[in-house]
């Protein structure tokens, strides 16, 4: 007798996908959280994500996920890693894929099985459903690791910047406080920004000049294996 598509006779998990957006608004990292609407944990907050459909990959089934629950759609997600706990999900055998990004934060809307969304500061992350404070962990785990390798204030600050805006952003990520002048020095000495407004002469010195990643200068040292310590 032949085989149906896609069915098999040995007992298989359902896949899901599950989005950590990391957000920054200019003065503080957050985490795209939505309440879910539906059982189980209906009325727990969770990450954006859902069941993966047969005609999709991965990606694709975590961005539909992303923009159905929050109308938020990114454009590149990062796969962080596979969970396959047993009994992470109640219902059934689920494995799911987990993606991470780091986005300007924009306005979000709950939909589809999702009755609310909401940016979350790291300070105030509820208990989260299934195991996905876990995945939380990890993801920050991940993002404070790849600051260290990857310009990620290429995307979150605006084309000038100042030095105490590049400094927040890296401060928000890494959860620590840096002395203002050494982490000033330091950033300028790897020649990664460039300046592109100098202060007039009877302009007080606590405004800051305006810069520019050098993103030549970057990609260069990456290859010869740069990191960035603070």
């Amino acid at each position: 007798m032949e085989e149906k598509l896609y069915s098999y006779k040995y007992p298989h998990p359902a896949v899901t996908t599950d989005c950590v957006i990391f957000g920054y608004d200019g003065m503080e990292l957050k985490v795209l959280l939505v309440e879910r609407g539906i059982e189980p944990y209906k009325g727990t907050w969770a990450l954006p994500g859902g069941f993966l459909r047969m005609n999709e990959t991965a990606e694709e089934g975590a961005m539909r996920e992303l923009k159905e629950e929050t109308g938020l759609t990114c454009r590149r997600l990062e796969q962080l890693r596979t969970f396959t706990e047993v009994r992470r999900d109640p219902r059934e055998r689920v494995i799911t894929i987990a993606f991470f990004a780091l986005v300007k934060i924009a306005e979000v809307k709950g939909g589809d099985d999702a009755s609310n969304a909401q940016w979350y500061g790291l300070g105030e992350i509820p208990k989260l459903a299934f195991d996905h404070d876990k995945i939380l962990r990890e993801a920050l785990i991940r993002l404070r690791e790849r600051i260290h390798f990857e310009p990620i204030g290429f995307d979150l600050l605006p084309e000038e910047f100042t030095m105490p805006q590049l400094q927040n952003l890296y401060e928000s990520i890494l959860q620590v406080k840096f002395d203002r002048r050494n982490f000033h020095r330091k950033i300028q000495k790897l020649n990664i920004v460039k300046a592109v407004e100098e202060r007039a002469e009877d302009t007080p010195t606590r405004i800051p000049s305006k810069f520019r990643f050098n993103a030549e200068e970057y990609a260069r040292m990456k290859k010869k294996g740069f990191r960035l310590e603070f």
